[in-house]
């Protein structure tokens, strides 16, 4: 196995910062080693916002350092992947005539182009263009038009937007750090992309990614994107009602979630109930909560969520019309109980997805539903990136290292 290009990818969200950094075989794209993940926290954003900029870039330059250090590499260029709540998903449709009697590369690119510029989204930035469809002629639903004989070209495309303001705070708290960013990469694309299977993407299925403070619904048919949305809720929500209704703190709140957490009990007559200490979590809290108590807290914001999934799914005119499955993804669909709950609202049959059964050098396993994301923003980096040969001499690698050193020396 010959070992080429050296990726490293950022991806942020709200509570943590997650950098991985993998090799890729040259001949055989989808083999990988992982050489290391590194998760720090991050509590310098909320919803999204980042509200004190010195600890981002701290945040960021304590997990670059840390990864660089037990991978054995230095870092001069990343692949970044995050979500937000103000990403926002538009199809835009365009037609040109065709230069010569067939459809080339230049004339794909320019109707991409053309879709793209001819959308008016003041103070937003587009991030990704992804094409659903073309018609060459009158035919209609074309996945690939390249050399057909043609007199015109359509397309119809996903445009991928963001917050301007908000992209460029996150652009320069890693420019800061002296770290290039080569790609960006909406989450809401990449976790569905490596999750879902080329058969599940051929028929209808819908992905569910549960994050901190959103959650995505992506639809797919036909090896294409069909439908995408953004609902305002997630796992920070269910910890905020479990802190409300117990009278404790967010901290513990959130420990109980991820240690106790199981979905619809009451429901569950062979379960016995037991009580929660909350001394084990906090030595100043001297009570004690019942296990079904916490499941009905966190049971009706997790139905809550479920539902507006499938409003979701209703606006896509695919309520219970999927012949394939809801995947759930990311780490806090791992709530036990969660698939059966899943089932019963959308009336779908449901499963987990796990990206890659892989290990890595660290305590965490990228084979984690959470790690969806990253996995995929890295296949799509060696895919169709052109990656810097690794020959070339990086100026960027030596001025940051530089800049580091004088970093460390400088009080």
């Amino acid at each position: 196995m010959s070992y080429e290009w050296t990726i490293t990818s950022i991806d942020i969200w709200s509570s943590n910062i997650k950098t991985v950094i993998w090799r890729f075989d040259t001949e055989n794209a989808n083999d990988f080693h992982v050489l290391w993940i590194w998760i720090s926290s991050s509590n310098a954003i909320r919803k999204w916002n980042i509200l004190d900029m010195e600890e981002f870039k701290n945040n960021l330059d304590k997990s670059l350092e840390e990864a660089e250090r037990m991978a054995w590499e230095q870092i001069s260029w990343v692949y970044v992947s995050f979500n937000s709540s103000s990403f926002e998903v538009i199809k835009s449709k365009w037609v040109i005539a065709i230069s010569w009697s067939e459809i080339t590369h230049d004339d794909l690119d320019r109707a991409l182009e053309m879709a793209k510029n001819w959308v008016e989204l003041p103070n937003r930035e587009i991030l990704k263009v992804i094409p659903e469809y073309f018609i060459v002629d009158l035919e209609d639903w074309v996945k690939n038009p390249i050399w057909m004989a043609a007199r015109k070209l359509e397309v119809v495309a996903n445009i991928f937007s963001i917050n301007v303001n908000m992209l460029n705070n996150i652009k320069k708290a890693i420019a800061d750090v002296w770290i290039e960013i080569f790609d960006i990469y909406p989450n809401i694309i990449a976790s569905p992309e490596w999750v879902l299977t080329k058969r599940q993407k051929e028929l209808w299925v819908v992905c569910i990614d549960i994050w901190a403070s959103t959650t995505w619904v992506t639809i797919f048919e036909e090896w294409v994107l069909k439908y995408a949305s953004v609902i305002p809720f997630g796992s920070t929500n269910v910890t905020n009602d479990i802190a409300l209704w117990v009278r404790t703190s967010i901290d513990t709140a959130e420990r109980m979630k991820v240690d106790y957490l199981e979905l619809n009990l009451e429901k569950k007559q062979w379960i016995t109930d037991e009580e929660v200490d909350l001394y084990r979590f906090n030595q100043n809290e001297e009570w004690k909560v019942w296990k079904i108590y916490l499941s009905q807290i966190a049971t009706a914001r997790y139905e809550e969520i479920l539902y507006f999934v499938k409003d979701e799914l209703k606006k896509a005119w695919r309520d219970w019309l999927l012949p394939e499955w809801a995947i759930l993804v990311w780490g806090w669909v791992k709530a036990r109980w969660l698939v059966e709950l899943t089932k019963d609202i959308l009336r779908l049959p449901t499963f987990i997805g796990i990206p890659v059964e892989k290990s890595s050098l660290s305590d965490s396993s990228i084979s984690d539903p959470m790690f969806a994301s990253v996995i995929w923003t890295l296949i799509l980096a060696n895919k169709y990136s052109a990656i810097p040969s690794g020959i070339s001499i990086n100026f960027s690698w030596i001025f940051s290292s530089i800049m580091k050193v004088f970093k460390k020396i400088i009080p």
